[in-house]
């Protein structure tokens, strides 16, 4: 993979380059912004350079081109991935999960392409309600990995998507392997939240921050690599806040914005209605949906409430909807006004909040939905 596959994010492109050009890789790099902004996308690009014309600089004898052909199809022996993965029903308690026990999924995976979700790599591996994480044989796993000679003589690089994950005995033996990394060996982490990992791992990286594809790059990608016409490109751009994921996903008929915009609709209309049996209903489905799509969901609401209540000033520069979600608006936007949307803000807040302590989330969401009868009548 190359740099010229990643879209936008020029800056942190000629900044990882630089850093080889000029003989100056650290030992741990990490990627850190939301998701959908190609920081995947940019580790494997920079994991591709660092083992083609990355590695000729430190060993003249690199063969690049054979190099180039094994990264192709993500089989180079001194490149590694590191991700989340589950424990599936019936494996042996003995056995010590590592990330090479999905290989053949997380293959399938990126060869599909670099921009993906966490939620698709759940789906990808059968997860259902499962959680994923990175376990303690993973550290295992890649020191073993890592204590090997670089087999092309160059570098020997460790991706590891979403760190994050890592639970408490993977991290601190991380930690060690990076306070002593093997000679020649480069990390990229790729996460959303840093702030989730060890502080001293992250001390001990160069942290880069990825910010949202710049609109006008989505755009242009859309039309060059889907085809759209220049007014559907430019809509779906601006409604997909600088993700490329989501942009994609805004084109498929299940898509998941499509799906939590007709349970926004639902709830509203309920809630305006009155309809406290409905409501009951309502929540319940929302409970089949698991907690980080709920997550999700919510954030998607929090929004659509911001959009609505901009849609009154009746500025078309100031709103990020797309044509369904503006139609929608075009009456439901009076009731989001001055009086309540902080207040319905506050609710969504409170319940992802919820959410993620683990809240009782049949009671949490029909508290919510009910709440939102009197806060739609707030003039």
């Amino acid at each position: 993979m190359e740099f010229s596959e990643v879209i936008g994010q020029q800056e942190v492109k000629d900044r990882l380059m630089k850093m080889v050009e000029e003989g100056r890789v650290p030992h741990a790099i990490m990627l850190c912004g939301p998701t959908g902004t190609g920081k995947m996308a940019l580790a494997m690009a920079f994991a591709s350079y660092l083992l083609t014309e990355g590695s000729l600089k430190i060993n003249s004898d690199t063969n690049v081109e054979n190099a180039k052909a094994m990264v192709r199809v993500w089989s180079h022996p001194d490149l590694h991935f590191t991700f989340p993965v589950i424990r599936p029903p019936k494996t042996s308690s003995d056995h010590s999960m590592e990330s090479d026990d999905f290989a053949r999924e997380w293959r399938e995976m990126i060869s599909q392409g670099p921009y993906f979700t966490f939620d698709q790599w759940l789906r990808q591996m059968d997860a259902a309600n499962q959680q994923a994480i990175i376990f303690e044989g993973e550290s295992d796993a890649l020191t073993r990995k890592l204590s090997l000679k670089s087999s092309q003589g160059g570098y020997k690089v460790s991706v590891i998507w979403l760190p994050e994950k890592m639970n408490a005995a993977c991290a601190n033996k991380l930690l060690k392997l990076i306070e002593e990394p093997p000679q020649q060996t480069v990390f990229i982490m790729v996460s959303e939240e840093p702030a989730l990992i060890l502080e001293t791992i992250r001390s001990r990286t160069q942290r880069i921050d990825v910010r949202r594809i710049d609109t006008a790059d989505i755009e242009q990608a859309l039309i060059d690599r889907r085809g759209l016409d220049n007014d559907t490109a430019h809509r779906v751009a601006r409604a997909a806040m600088g993700s490329w994921t989501k942009a994609i996903d805004s084109l498929t008929e299940d898509s998941e914005d499509r799906e939590f915009f007709e349970l926004f609709v639902t709830l509203m209309r309920l809630a305006y209605q009155r309809d406290v049996k409905g409501l009951k209903a309502w929540s319940d489905g929302i409970y089949t949906l698991g907690r980080e799509k709920q997550k999700r969901m919510l954030d998607y609401f929090a929004r659509m409430v911001r959009e609505n209540f901009i849609y009154n000033f009746h500025n078309p520069d100031l709103n990020y909807m797309n044509a369904e979600e503006e139609n929608f608006a075009r009456k439901f936007s009076k009731f989001i006004n001055e009086a309540n949307v902080i207040y319905i803000s506050e609710q969504i807040e409170k319940a992802r909040k919820g959410i993620g302590q683990n809240a009782n989330a049949k009671v949490l969401f029909y508290d919510f939905a009910l709440r939102m009868i009197v806060l739609l009548i707030k003039r």
